[in-house]
């Protein structure tokens, strides 16, 4: 099914951007609960306030069953394989180091360890000069930690790549995206190590109203990764919301 324009008419006539970001990721949690290995969490992330944040967090714990598993041919059990594309963009890359003040604060009984992170971008994140460094700090603080981040931008109005500024911040540009980079895209990054050399990776796709959307690779860890479709969840939320 096609990509909807959530910020012109008809559309948004029917239903708001604010109704499609605030139920897509509940739906994104549901689709990864059939795909994530043993010990692996996903939940919802959704603050409305002076910076509209909605992201989706990926979580590793030893207690929660996982929803799918297969055979591994030895008796056991592992998670189905599943490959990525090649990335848009493999660079030997040292992480870069700038000041970072704050708290978080983790039930540590649990164990919880955060491994990727969604982020759905919203007009507000693009609008002024300091809420687009926010956003680009904080994926970049995320990213430092060893978290996969995932950015998918359907914000049609604002003409801001929040993932070519990513990159620019950590001194690295992705020409796959052409000059100018979209308004609208999807993208993956992650910092790795390879050959005890720091990588930075990244998996881009324009988007375009009109065209599915993509699959992301979702890293739960070095080697480790599942296929975030977008579109599944994207669509039973534009279904949940009248958008047919």
């Amino acid at each position: 099914m096609p990509l909807r324009d959530h910020f012109r008419p008809p559309v948004d006539d029917i239903t708001s951007w604010q109704q499609l970001h605030g139920q897509w990721p509940a739906n994104i949690v549901k689709q990864l609960r059939q795909l994530l290995p043993a010990g692996y969490v996903a939940g919802p992330n959704v603050h409305s306030g002076s910076q509209v944040e909605i992201d989706l967090a990926a979580f590793e714990s030893d207690a929660i069953p996982s929803g799918r598993h297969v055979d591994d041919g030895n008796g056991g059990v592992a998670t189905a394989v599943w490959a990525p594309a090649a990335p848009s963009v493999a660079v030997e890359a040292p992480l870069p180091d700038y000041d970072e003040y704050e708290v978080r604060v983790y039930d540590a009984q649990r164990g919880r360890r955060l491994v990727a992170a969604i982020e759905l971008v919203s007009p507000r994140n693009k609008d002024r000069p300091e809420s687009r460094n926010a956003f680009v700090g904080k994926c970049t603080a995320l990213l430092q930690q060893g978290v996969a981040v995932s950015v998918v931008d359907l914000v049609t109005t604002r003409h801001f790549n929040l993932y070519a500024e990513l990159m620019a911040f950590v001194g690295q540009a992705d020409p796959t995206l052409g000059d100018p980079p979209p308004p609208i895209y999807a993208a993956c990054c992650r910092w790795t190590v390879k050959e005890k050399r720091p990588l930075f990776q990244a998996w881009s796709h324009r988007l375009v109203i009109g065209q599915p959307l993509p699959t992301l690779p979702l890293w739960l860890g070095p080697t480790r990764v599942i296929p975030l479709d977008l579109e599944p969840g994207y669509e039973e939320a534009c279904h949940d919301l009248w958008l047919t």
